[in-house]
Parts: C-alpha cells; sequence; structure tokens
C-alpha cells in the first residue's frame, strides 16, 4: 500500500513538472514569437516588442506587446500600442482615448485583456497624455489624424498584425470608448461602418457644442452675482434631491429622471432682509435657470448643453462655479483651437457670443472632420453592427442630453434600424465616465459580446460602485427603474423598468 502510494506521489510529482516544463516551454515559444514581429507585419516603423508573463494578482494572461509607429500620409505619425495574449479568444477590442489625446496606458487595456482580447490602442496622431495639449493642432495632418484617421487606420493595421500573430484572422471586432473615447466610437460607426461589429460609446464628446457648451457655463456663472460657494452649490443639490429623489420610488440620493424634475431654482430665492448661504441671490436664480434649460444657437442647435437637475456636487469638475471664469480644462480646450475654428479673428472667450461664434465654430473646415455628428448608421447597421450608448445623467461635461438627441435623431432616420441594433442606457447620479453617487461600474462589454455573438440582444443591465454601496439595474432607454416600494434597494428584482417622462 505504501508503495503504490509513493508511486502515485511521484506520478504526480512527475506530471507537475512535466506540466511545468511545458508552460516554460510555452512561454518561450511565446516569447520568441513576439520577438519576431516586424513592423512588415503590419506596415508600421519603428516597432518594439515586450513580452509580459502572466500576473497571477492583477489577472493578467502572458501577452505580447507590440509598439510601433503608423504614417498613413506624410507628416502623419501615428502611435500604437497592441498587446497580443495567450489564449487569445479570437476577438479583437479598440480602446478610445480622452481629452484631446488618445491613450495607449495598460490599464485601459486591463479589462479587455483580462478576457483574452487582443487590444488596439492609439495615442491619436501625437504623443503625450495630457488632456488638453493642442500645441499639435499647428500639422494639418495631425489634425487628421486624431479628427478620425488615427483610429480607423490602428484598426486595420492591428487587425493584419493580428492575422500574422496568430496564424488566423479574428472572429470578432469590437470599439469601446468614453469621452473623446466615445466620440471615437461614433466616428468608426458613420465613416468607417466596417471596421467594427460592435461599438460601445459612452460618454461622447461628439460635437464641439461640448467646448461651447464650457465656455458659456463659465461665463454665466462668472457674470456679477452669479457665482456659488460650495455651501451654495450644496443648498442648491439638497433642494433638488427632497423634491425629485423619491420620484422613482425610493429616496438613494440618485435623480432617475433629471429632466423631468420641476423643481424650480427660485424657491431658493433670498426674501427680504435675507442673504448668505441660505438662500439664492435673483443673479444666482437666473444662472441656474439657464444652466438646466441650456442656450440654443439661432439655427436651434444647442450652444449650450443643459446640466442635469441633482448634479450640482460635482459640476466642479469642469465647470468653475464659484465665477472665476476658468477652468483646468480652459473650457474644454476651445482657445486652443482658435486658429482652427476661427482662423485670424480675434476671440474674447469671456463674451463667446451663442448666436454668432458657436455658429461660426461649427461650420469650420475642423468641425467638419472633427464632430461625429451625422445620424446615418445605415452602413454600420447593414454590416450587422451593433450599438451601445450610455452616459452618466450627472455628467457636468458632455451633457446627456446631446447623447439622448443622437440617439434620437439616429432612430428617426431610421427607426427599423435603430430598434434592432441601438441600445441606450442613463446611468443616474454618474459622472463624466466614472464617479458621483451613483452606480458607474456596468459590465458593457460582456453585453455587447453576448449581442454580437449569441444574439442576446441588451435588456435591463446591471451597475454597481466599487465600494459595493449600491447596485442598481439600467433599464434600455426611454425605460427607467422604478423601485417597486418593497425589497432590498440594492437588488435589482426589487425595481420594475418603466415607461418614463417623454424627453
Amino acid at each position: 500500500m505504501r508503495k503504490a502510494k509513493i508511486i502515485g506521489f511521484l506520478t504526480s510529482a512527475a506530471i507537475g513538472v512535466g506540466f511545468m516544463a511545458a508552460s516554460a516551454a510555452a512561454q518561450s515559444d511565446e516569447g520568441a514569437r513576439c520577438e519576431a514581429v516586424t513592423g512588415a507585419r503590419f506596415d508600421a516603423s519603428n516597432v518594439t516588442t515586450l513580452y509580459h508573463e502572466a500576473d497571477a494578482k492583477a489577472g493578467l494572461p502572458a501577452y505580447c506587446e507590440v509598439t510601433g509607429t503608423l504614417h498613413p500620409a506624410s507628416g502623419s505619425s501615428i502611435g500604437v500600442v497592441y498587446r497580443l495574449p495567450m489564449n487569445w479568444n479570437g476577438k479583437l477590442l479598440g480602446i478610445g482615448g480622452g481629452g484631446w489625446a488618445g491613450n495607449v496606458t495598460l490599464q485601459a487595456a486591463a479589462e479587455g485583456l483580462k478576457a483574452h482580447y487582443a487590444t488596439a490602442q492609439t495615442d491619436g496622431g501625437h504623443p503625450g497624455t495630457q488632456p488638453w495639449d493642442l500645441e499639435w493642432n499647428t500639422n494639418p495632418e495631425a489634425v487628421t489624424d486624431f479628427a478620425y484617421r488615427a483610429i480607423n487606420r490602428t484598426t486595420i493595421a492591428g487587425k493584419e498584425l493580428i492575422k500574422a500573430y496568430y496564424g488566423r484572422a479574428h472572429q470578432r471586432a469590437y470599439f469601446q470608448g468614453c469621452s473623446t473615447g466615445g466620440r471615437m466610437a461614433l466616428m468608426e460607426a458613420q465613416r468607417f461602418p466596417t471596421d467594427y461589429d460592435g461599438i460601445i460609446a459612452g460618454a461622447p464628446v461628439y460635437s464641439l457644442q461640448v467646448q461651447t457648451s464650457a465656455v458659456l457655463r463659465n461665463n454665466g456663472f462668472a457674470k456679477p452675482g452669479a457665482g456659488f460657494n460650495e455651501a451654495q452649490l450644496k443648498l442648491v443639490n439638497d433642494s433638488v434631491l427632497k423634491a425629485c429623489d423619491a420620484k422613482d420610488g425610493l429616496a438613494d440620493g440618485l435623480i432617475t429622471q433629471p429632466r423631468a424634475c420641476s423643481w424650480k431654482p427660485s424657491v431658493l430665492a433670498c426674501k427680504p432682509g435675507q442673504s448668505g448661504d441660505s438662500c439664492l441671490s435673483k443673479a444666482q436664480v437666473t444662472t441656474l435657470d439657464t444652466m438646466y434649460a441650456g442656450v440654443r444657437a439661432p439655427d436651434g442647435s444647442w450652444a449650450q448643453l443643459p446640466l442635469s437637475k441633482g448634479g450640482e456636487a460635482g459640476w466642479g469638475m469642469f465647470i468653475s462655479a464659484a465665477g472665476g471664469g476658468t477652468t483646468a480644462n480652459t473650457g474644454g480646450g476651445l482657445p486652443g483651437l482658435t486658429h482652427l475654428v476661427f482662423g485670424d479673428r480675434q476671440i474674447d472667450y469671456a463674451k463667446l457670443d451663442p448666436n454668432k461664434d458657436v455658429p461660426e465654430a461649427r461650420r469650420s473646415a475642423f468641425a467638419k472632420a472633427y464632430e461625429a455628428t451625422n445620424p446615418d448608421l445605415s452602413g454600420f447597421f447593414a454590416h450587422g453592427g451593433k450599438l451601445i450608448l450610455w452616459h452618466g445623467e450627472s455628467d457636468p461635461g458632455p451633457s446627456p442630453v446631446g447623447t439622448l438627441d443622437y440617439a434620437k435623431a439616429v432612430a428617426k432616420g431610421d427607426a427599423k434600424g435603430a430598434a434592432a441594433n441601438l441600445r441606450t442606457y442613463l446611468l443616474a447620479g454618474v459622472g463624466h465616465c466614472r464617479g458621483g453617487p451613483g452606480a458607474d461600474i456596468v459590465d458593457m462589454l460582456g453585453a455587447l459580446d453576448k449581442w454580437v455573438d449569441k444574439g442576446h440582444a441588451p435588456t435591463t443591465l446591471v451597475a454597481t460602485r466599487t465600494d459595493g454601496a449600491k447596485t442598481r439595474p439600467l433599464c434600455v432607454w426611454p425605460q427607467v427603474a422604478h423601485y417597486k416600494g418593497k425589497g432590498d434597494a440594492n437588488d435589482p428584482a426589487s425595481y420594475s423598468c418603466v415607461t418614463g417622462a417623454k424627453e
């Protein structure tokens, strides 16, 4: 009996040693294959490769990192990074950038790599990760790259590299981005409809309306007596929540439909003899009315997109509500684009005119290249493409109103195509891409993959928070989640999806 145990132990040990040896050999083979990658495989220069072993703590598989530069035109220099995992799932994941930059970081690729996607990233046609750096825009080719070409060429080259590296073509291609990445996502669907089978566009900064809104909002708060200190913003936020938080059946610090909230700033107007942080001046009331309503240009389009009621506590991320007139992002970077959108005309951004300046900026050649406003997705839908649009309701940068406007425009032009291939989600209390008091973590990629690969169109999704404080269902717009009146507030089963107020 003892002899059998010893033999069994030795056999197991031998198998273990054999497995480790095989694993080491496989890693050695993968490392050699990674080192063998050259620019000839995907028409790139300055190619470097680095093999990364699996990182169990981070949940990352072993992968080959390929860095290079693409030159689709003279003067164009598109930096790309591809991460090619062992045990590849057969799919490509393109990843968008943020601000006025691309994103080639491992952090951005991690979600896809953990699921064994081959990931494709670009610097957008210029190096650097500073979101408000616009020095590159004096190069016309760099402008074209950032506007639309970089993502497309990164995708084409990535598909070529994948086929050469794995010996087979990809089965599916998805793109995921938020903010600028959301604009890139829509640009792909509009200009290059066959690049991707499925696209996720979060909080898309898809038109210069986001930048003009940033300037006009700051200018509004900078008017005499119109600025707010933190205590006054809290006063407003508390009053809004008291009036509208429970409209969805649950008082949880989140407003499910901000635009259906009938609260008026005038309820906080100072009475005779009243002042300080317990009430609002006439100028403050007027300014808030404008912030929630927005400002239209002469053609009816938005010059200043509306802000959502209930999101006041997060406005400081992009807005100088105190009345300083400037923020770290300098009005979304619009002053850095002056020569592209206004030519040689001098612009006083403190007096930006929504009736003259905003329409002029949006008629510029730059806007025509940069804006991803075309609602015609017939080519993308005909290709079988699926699009998930999403936006945080408390976003102080790009407004969820802009995303809803785009979803409505797509449906107006192609109701059947939109019904079959487009899903829109609004996340209550969530700020710009992440943050805020709402539940901001959603497996959009998993939902998209099931939709494209298995034909299971997404319905109600589940959103959580990193701290575990909230779990909420996400209904397909125009439906909204309504608490049933009983049950755990963090159990999605305690909610039903109902048709919300028209917006």
